[in-house]
């Protein structure tokens, strides 16, 4: 059975706006508290590189991209440990609800006996990393929106 970490968030911003935060990831470091840097094309094959905030010193991790589907998400994973000792999966995804609302689904597992060293070193940081890097693609999409929509009634 996996060990999942999922956070589902309503956002008063529309999707193309979650996409954008999402997607633009040269600029994570200016508002994730989680991923302080990332590098994709976001091409299904393709690596993304990524420095996470696990421990005192961020950690450099690279995974592949397993889809995208632009103004909706995308998902990658990680090289699987052989002999199903660890495998990974993460996913973003985006859902309108609304002209101006949208839902983001964050979602994560870990697969394989090797989860167990994983989680005894790793689980709380991991909760709590991907809370605030979902509570921060919140909170930028929505002030992006709200600034756009200052700007246009200027």
């Amino acid at each position: 059975m996996p060990f999942v970490i999922e956070k589902t968030l309503d956002i008063n911003a529309p999707a193309a706006v979650v996409w954008e935060v999402i997607s633009d990831l040269p600029r994570y470091p200016q508002w994730n508290p989680f991923c302080l840097e990332c590098r994709s094309t976001l091409v299904p094959g393709d690596p993304i590189d990524m420095k996470v905030k696990l421990m005192v010193k961020p950690q450099q991790q690279r995974e592949w991209m397993i889809s995208c589907e632009p103004g909706r998400g995308f998902s990658y994973r990680m090289q699987p440990v052989p002999a199903g000792a660890l495998s990974s999966f993460r996913s973003h995804e985006i859902e309108s609800t609304g002209v101006a609302t949208s839902r983001y689904r964050s979602y994560f597992h870990l697969k394989g006996w090797m989860k167990f060293v994983v989680l005894g070193l790793f689980r709380s940081k991991l909760e709590a990393g991907f809370a605030s890097m979902s509570a921060a693609i919140k909170d930028r999409a929505e002030s992006l929106w709200a600034q756009r929509q200052a700007s246009a009634a200027a």
